[in-house]
């Protein structure tokens, strides 16, 4: 069963539907919308700050969340994949999002709707990223617009699959009953 560890009183709360992984970790400050995923070795770690998260959210295996103390909250709109090890910190992402694998969101950055944050992308404190478009690199920048069917074909595909992955494994105890 996943770790959910309420902290200095405040417990996670969780929508309907959500799955999360036996090796998942989710502590204090979260709040979780509904049909949301949080698989192996996935770490929420509200302790510093508070997150939201929307409805329909996929943290892939190893991903962390977090905030900074008393500065930087972490906000996470709906319908977003946050990949295998990627590092969410601090930030605000809106809805329709896909943040690849192994990409770092640091604090005060903020993602627009219907964006692609690339592989390995280190998207540094504060930077805006405008709606519609990919970010790439070290540190990430723009590389070209976002076709409208790309939206459709990746962002959206990865986190209705997500959904359905999330319905494999659903037991009495991997299921919030929320």
């Amino acid at each position: 069963m996943a770790i959910v560890k309420s902290l200095k009183g405040i417990e996670p709360k969780f929508g309907k539907g959500c799955f999360l992984a036996e090796t998942a970790v989710v502590i204090g400050d979260v709040v979780m919308g509904d049909h949301c995923s949080i698989w192996f070795s996935a770490v929420i770690r509200g302790d510093v700050h508070s997150i939201r998260i929307g409805n329909y959210v996929n943290i892939q295996d190893n991903a962390t969340v977090h905030a900074t103390y008393q500065k930087s909250p972490t906000s996470i709109g709906n319908h977003v994949s946050i990949a295998h090890n990627a590092v969410v910190h601090g930030c605000t992402i809106h809805d329709h999002v896909l943040v690849g694998m192994g990409a770092i969101i640091m604090d005060d950055a903020v993602i627009e709707s219907n964006c692609i944050i690339a592989p390995g992308a280190v998207v540094t404190k504060g930077t805006r990223v405008e709606s519609g478009s990919i970010y790439a690199g070290m540190p990430a920048k723009k590389i070209k617009s976002i076709d409208p069917k790309l939206t459709e074909g990746e962002i959206n595909r990865i986190s209705n699959s997500y959904k359905m992955y999330a319905s494999w494994y659903q037991d009495e105890e991997s299921i919030i009953p929320y």
